[in-house]
């Protein structure tokens, strides 16, 4: 099997107009669908993303878990929300769960994008799961019973993202808390200074940016 990596929208050029951006993601989509109709790709897994500077990324070989399945060879099940295609498909349930819990929008999806990839089947090495990722006691206190069902994971993870505000008063602290845990959080009195959970707190807040235009105000 041979395998390949794309990469759509440069990103060393950050600053290209949307109409550009949108039209290397067309010749990126094509390409891709060329290779996969390529007899020595036939039957491969495409795997891609989209990092915080709206570059795509696309390969076939030793995925990282920043991909998720965008094209599954025949017999492999590919879940509802896999590949990147699906980033829009949870907002009216993420728009629902923000409301009840008084969040923007943009940042639950900022925070699922981040930690999931929008995957609703996704599983870490530490046991957290589904679209937000919760772990198993994090969504036993919150009352989801089955953390892999998008919309009990969502409305659970908006709850504890309103925990976590109420307490600390700032997204940033939130964020962090979300990620380390507000017991990290509350021994460093704020972001602890740990790379993990301060890139993460960055991608989160990043994303969470590019993500109001998703929104209806």
């Amino acid at each position: 099997m041979r395998g390949f990596y794309l990469q759509a929208a440069g990103g060393d050029r950050p600053a290209l107009l949307p109409s550009l951006v949108w039209a290397s993601r067309v010749v990126g989509a094509l390409v891709v669908l060329l290779i996969l109709a390529a007899p020595a790709f036939a039957g491969a897994g495409i795997y891609g993303y989209e990092d915080a500077q709206g570059v795509l990324h696309f390969t076939n070989i030793n995925p990282d878990r920043h991909y998720t399945l965008v094209s599954a060879p025949r017999g492999l099940v590919e879940t509802p929300a896999s590949g990147l295609a699906s980033r829009s498909l949870y907002d009216p349930l993420i728009l629902r769960a923000s409301r009840r819990h008084g969040l923007p929008p943009a940042l639950v999806k900022a925070v699922i994008r981040v930690e999931s990839a929008f995957d609703a089947r996704a599983l870490s090495k530490k046991g957290a799961m589904g679209l937000m990722q919760l772990m198993p006691d994090t969504a036993q206190k919150l009352g989801v019973e089955d953390a892999f069902a998008a919309d009990q994971n969502v409305f659970g993870g908006a709850a504890y993202l309103r925990n976590l505000h109420n307490r600390y008063g700032s997204w940033s602290y939130t964020l962090a808390a979300y990620n380390a845990g507000p017991r990290t959080v509350d021994r460093y009195r704020g972001i602890p200074p740990f790379h993990e959970t301060r890139e993460y707190v960055r991608k989160v807040l990043s994303y969470y940016r590019r993500y109001h235009g998703d929104f209806a105000r």
